[in-house]
Parts: C-alpha cells; structure tokens; sequence
C-alpha cells in the first residue's frame, strides 16, 4: 500500500548520527516528509529512520519509493 503523492521531488535533509526521523507513510502530513500525526485512523503507520551518519539524505515524498523512507526516483515514474 503507498501513501498519497505529497510532493514530486525528494526532500533533502541534514541528519545527525544516532538520531531517529520519522518519516510521514500517507503522505497526509503538514511537515512533510516527516509525521504530524495524519495517519490517525488510517493501516498508514510512520517509518523509524536512525541515522547512522550525519550527512545529507533524500527522503521519498512521493511515497511511491521501494526504499522507504529514502528517494529511488519513483516520482520520475509519475504519470
């Protein structure tokens, strides 16, 4: 099952090691690509993402990816 298209390109973020994101399923959420909470009441659930490394990352806001929570250019496949 796959979240609602919130955006048509991936969103980068600075991560910092040892620190956990949680990534938005249903594409719902306000702060995107992260959870608000708008999957209340919905089989959307969000994604525990602990980084290992501080680095950039690319999260997935099309939630279309097969690597969940990160971008694998799925929102090029978009019709």
């Amino acid at each position: 099952m796959k979240g609602h298209v919130a955006a048509r390109a991936p969103i980068p973020v600075e991560v910092e090691a040892g620190k956990s994101y949680w990534w938005c399923a249903c594409g719902q959420s306000k702060r995107q690509p992260f959870c608000d909470g708008s999957h209340k009441g919905s089989a959307f659930v969000p994604l525990e993402y602990k980084a290992t490394e501080t680095k950039k990352v690319f999260f997935c806001a099309c939630k279309q990816t097969e690597n969940q929570p990160l971008c694998d250019g799925s929102h090029n496949k978009l019709p």
